[in-house]
């Protein structure tokens, strides 16, 4: 079957469904909107764990949610499918001039800053405006940091960036000594701005690298746990001391 046949066939069927199945025809955009949602952190999943069948699954997904979306829309007279696709093939071309006109670049950087400076002109008030608020909150300081990058507020080198470190641990450590819970709260936010800005200038992706720290203590945590069972132990009335043995056992086993 072609890729026109394929997607003729998943548009009729999402067809058939909206005016056939009483949940589909129940749908709205916001009633699917969180739906979206877990099946793009689905397809993280996915990815996180190189599993080539489930991104394929998930990415299909995805597609049955535009799919819906723009069928909704069409009852709505608001927009279709073709238009969703040419829009954004229109701004594919018109953002690689360097593909498609004749503007020259050297590097990504340059591709990156090209990129922004076009957004501003189609009328993007400012180079963050593209930047979701509901994004997790890890993920949403990157790409805050990389677009403030393209117009150049950035520091020069990681030295700078690490001092900036320094800097604020300082001032974390000046308000959890006063015990202001809204100061320290923010000075807190400060630090892991500034680190993940850190990560930035190593090529360390902030989110992966935490969430790679999270599925390790995760392990951890239940090798602990069945060791413990495994010896008749009750694990949560153990001493810190011999939970801080188990751990040391866990990390040689997982």
């Amino acid at each position: 079957m072609s890729y026109n046949q394929s997607l003729d066939r998943l548009t009729n069927i999402m067809d058939e469904l909206r005016t056939q199945c009483p949940w589909d025809m129940k749908q709205t955009i916001h009633s699917l909107r969180m739906q979206t949602v877990e099946e793009l952190y689905e397809l993280a999943d996915a990815i996180d764990n190189n599993d080539w069948q489930g991104i394929k699954e998930e990415l299909g997904d995805l597609l049955l949610h535009i799919i819906f979306y723009t069928r909704i829309a069409r009852e709505q007279q608001a927009f279709t499918l073709g238009e969703v696709i040419e829009g954004v093939s229109n701004k594919l071309v018109g953002r690689h001039p360097h593909i498609y006109s004749n503007v020259s670049v050297a590097n990504e950087e340059e591709v990156k800053k090209n990129w922004e400076q076009l957004k501003l002109k189609e009328g993007k008030k400012s180079v963050l405006s593209g930047v979701p608020k509901a994004l997790p909150a890890v993920v949403k300081a990157t790409r805050l940091q990389e677009k403030a990058k393209q117009v150049g507020f950035e520091w020069d080198d990681k030295e700078g960036a690490m001092e900036k470190i320094k800097e604020e641990i300082g001032e974390f450590e000046a308000e959890v000594a006063k015990g202001d819970q809204e100061h320290m709260q923010a000075e807190f936010g400060d630090l892991l701005f500034s680190m993940i800005n850190y990560a930035r200038y190593l090529n360390i992706d902030a989110e992966a690298a935490l969430e790679q720290t999270n599925r390790k203590f995760k392990t951890r945590f239940e090798k602990m746990e069945s060791l413990a069972a495994e010896r008749a132990l009750n694990f949560a009335a153990l001493d810190l001391e011999d939970k801080d043995r188990l751990w040391n056992e866990a990390k040689k086993l997982v």
